[in-house]
Parts: C-alpha cells; sequence; structure tokens
C-alpha cells in the first residue's frame, strides 16, 4: 500500500490580526492549505485508479485550539483539518484513508522562530502535560503508525501527538 506525508508548513507572521496583511495570509496558506490540497490531488488521483493507499497531512494543536498572535496559522491548520476530513469521506469507499497528525509543541526551528524567546518557549511548554517537547522521532512514529497496516479501520481522523496538550 502507498503511503503519502504531506508535510510543508510554516508558523507564517506572528502578531495579532490587527498586523497580518493580504501577504501574510496568502504566504501561510500558500504553504500551507494549498501545497497539501495540491499534494493530495494527484495523491488521491493515483491511491483512487489502484484502490487502496494513505495519505497522512500534517496539521497543529493549533487546528483544534487558537492562540493569540497566531490567527492566520491557526486558521490554516483548521483549513488543512478540513481538507482532510472531506478527502477521508471522498477515499473512504475507495480504500483510500486520509488522516492528519497534530502535533504539539515539537523540538524544532519552527518552534523556536514560532515563540521567538527562550521565555516564551518555558512558556509555552509548561502548558503541556508532559511538561516538555515533543521529538521529531515521535512525531515520525506516530505518521508511521498511521499510514501502516496496523490502522485499517482509521480514516478522517485528526491524531493529536502532543504530550496531553489538547486535555
Amino acid at each position: 500500500m502507498d503511503e503519502a506525508v504531506n508535510n510543508a508548513g510554516t508558523e507564517g507572521q506572528p502578531g495579532l490580526i490587527t498586523a497580518q496583511t493580504a501577504e501574510s495570509y496568502a504566504s501561510t496558506f500558500d504553504t500551507n492549505v494549498l501545497s497539501t490540497l495540491l499534494s493530495m490531488k494527484h495523491e488521491m488521483k493515483v491511491m483512487l485508479q489502484q484502490g487502496s493507499g494513505s495519505i497522512i497531512n500534517l496539521s497543529a494543536t493549533m487546528g483544534a485550539k487558537a492562540a493569540p498572535g497566531a490567527s492566520v496559522f491557526t486558521t490554516s491548520n483548521h483549513a488543512v483539518e478540513g481538507l482532510t476530513k472531506a478527502a477521508a469521506l471522498e477515499g473512504a469507499t475507495h480504500g483510500v484513508r486520509v488522516n492528519a497528525m497534530a502535533p504539539g509543541p515539537v523540538d524544532t526551528g519552527m518552534l523556536t522562530r514560532f515563540t521567538g524567546t527562550d521565555d516564551r518557549k518555558a512558556a509555552l511548554i509548561s502548558g503541556v502535560p508532559m511538561k516538555r517537547m515533543g521529538l521529531p522521532e515521535e512525531i515520525a512514529q506516530a505518521i508511521v503508525f498511521l499510514g501502516s497496516d496496523k490502522s485499517p479501520f482509521l480514516t478522517g481522523q485528526i491524531i493529536a501527538v502532543d504530550g496531553g496538550k489538547l486535555v
């Protein structure tokens, strides 16, 4: 079975809604949403024709819970999750599963850029019940599971891998 992972993403321009521009919106949505849509378009064509496949889109916990100063990033993640659910319905009767992985704070350059300072990063991590950041390999392990034949009845789901942040 084929597996596709759509993992393009940017935090965009952090800031209040009043600081956002058409350009900051378009840049974030082109990277986070349009790239996912166009990738899924071509992945789905192949998978629908062969009658099997698994697509995993990357979102973030902000697809379920907003944060001040992250309006465009939050909205783009909501859009990715909506695309995931719609595509899951389109593929379900054809053997194609579509899910999304929504990581919480993960130790990456994107998190460092998004938080901006060590104090803000520490404050964000303090809101994680496990009191730590996730590791990229922990997200990868969850993606491998979602794409494998060990999850044959999962489709249209948004799986939070977030140390309990959304609980």
